[in-house]
């Protein structure tokens, strides 16, 4: 009697724990390695890359002044030119995210010659419920956004050190 509580309670936990994985945001990839990423700005798109091959590719939201490069912090912008991954964040409030390795030493250079700050904390991250609320593209103020299922198959395939390349 007390071996067959066992093992229907060992059955329940596992059925649970099963149900909770599949609702996960953290998911798995087993496919080719991402070698870059490339952003196109004016087309609104982000490609996952494997050498010149296209793994994925996702529509993207901008900045809020989506033309031209960041070039000050709270300006709006998104950055361009080639930047890393260079950190993943699984705590993000838009709901997971991937850094991008802005500001580089010249952006900074720039930015303090003019008397101000080149800004920082660039992501690409999903909507989390402020972009949802948005309901219009270019809400962010400098990240590159996608839906929240995206970011999670994003965050999966990316690791730190590949480089993402943002065109205008």
């Amino acid at each position: 009697m007390i071996r067959a509580f066992r093992t229907v309670m060992v059955l329940v936990a596992l059925t649970f724990l099963t149900a909770c994985a599949a609702d996960s945001k953290f998911k798995s990839y087993n496919g080719p390695a991402i070698t870059q990423v490339q952003v196109h700005k004016k087309a609104r798109k982000l490609y996952l890359l494997h050498g010149k091959q296209v793994v994925k590719q996702y529509d993207v939201d901008l900045g809020n002044q989506p033309i031209g490069p960041k070039k000050f912090e709270g300006d709006g912008k998104t950055p361009e030119g080639l930047f890393f991954i260079d950190r993943q964040n699984p705590n993000s409030r838009y709901h997971l995210s991937v850094g991008i390795s802005y500001p580089r030493p010249e952006d900074v250079e720039f930015a303090t010659g003019q008397g101000r700050r080149a800004g920082g904390d660039i992501f690409i991250h999903g909507q989390g419920a402020e972009g949802r609320a948005a309901k219009k593209s270019d809400w962010t103020a400098g990240c590159i956004a996608v839906k929240d299922e995206e970011i999670e198959d994003i965050y999966a395939m990316l690791r730190p050190g590949v480089p993402i390349f943002i065109f205008p």
